[in-house]
């Protein structure tokens, strides 16, 4: 395997599994969610209609995960080879134990799935989530913290929840950054203050035996804004085409 290799990814140990979805909209709307984050590994116990072509609409070109979905009549066979399973509801449950948050579940499921062993996170249906004894079969019970007056949660919005969980344990939370561009030098700076002056002066904006901050304060403007090459000259351009209307004027 090289490190580019999907496979390398812990992620490619974590299953989602979802048990007796009743919607194909959201079956396919949770692939969609698992695809974004990294997650292909989707796991359907007795789902009411699969496949089904609201499922494929609701992808939106995850088509591939819904595809490769493994299709079982129970939540042992879902979770057969499962070291670290992790169910997700919103009901506060008697039995559940210690409760994790997702960005704990997450590095729980992370953790188990970088010693090479497979992890899943389990969800239930859309109506009443996952029933006691299902939750039971797993190893750990997650929540996702929500407004106590209405914690229901779509239920692909939750497989997001936890699959970009999983993703930033797994791979970190960089993001892209924009292009830096050239910064301005500092006679190019000293250059567009002098302009400025001038033209200020010009227009009758500055009076030059009583200037005040005004200068000071462009000074440290231009200092805070840390200008680029590029933005100089447009500045410089700017005082340029005022210079030429007041020679116009006069």
């Amino acid at each position: 395997m090289t490190m580019d290799d999907p496979s390398d990814s812990p992620l490619a140990r974590v299953r989602v599994v979802l048990v007796a979805p009743s919607h194909p909209g959201n079956v396919g709307a949770a692939a969609r969610a698992m695809l974004a984050m990294g997650l292909e590994r989707l796991v359907l116990v007795a789902p009411m209609r699969h496949p089904d072509p609201e499922a494929v609409a609701r992808a939106t070109g995850a088509t591939a995960v819904l595809d490769a979905a493994l299709v079982v009549g129970t939540l042992d066979a879902a979770l057969d080879g499962v070291s670290c399973s992790i169910g997700f509801t919103a009901r506060p449950r008697e039995f559940a134990g210690d409760v994790l948050a997702p960005r704990d579940a997450a590095a729980l499921a992370v953790a188990s799935a970088r010693a090479g062993r497979e992890a899943a996170f389990v969800f239930g249906t859309e109506m009443s989530g996952l029933a006691n004894d299902q939750l039971a079969r797993c190893t750990a019970v997650a929540t996702i913290p929500a407004n106590p007056a209405f914690a229901s949660l779509n239920l692909a919005s939750a497989v997001q929840v936890a699959a970009y969980e999983a993703r930033v344990a797994a791979e970190g939370d960089a993001v892209w950054h924009a292009p830096r561009f050239e910064p301005a030098t500092h006679d190019a700076i000293e250059g567009l203050i002098a302009h400025a002056e001038r033209t200020f002066v010009a227009m009758r904006f500055l009076h030059p035996e009583m200037p005040r901050r005004l200068m000071p304060r462009l000074r440290r403007l231009f200092a805070r804004s840390g200008l680029e090459r590029e933005e100089v000259n447009i500045l410089r351009g700017i005082l340029a085409r005022i210079d030429q209307l007041i020679e116009r004027r006069r």
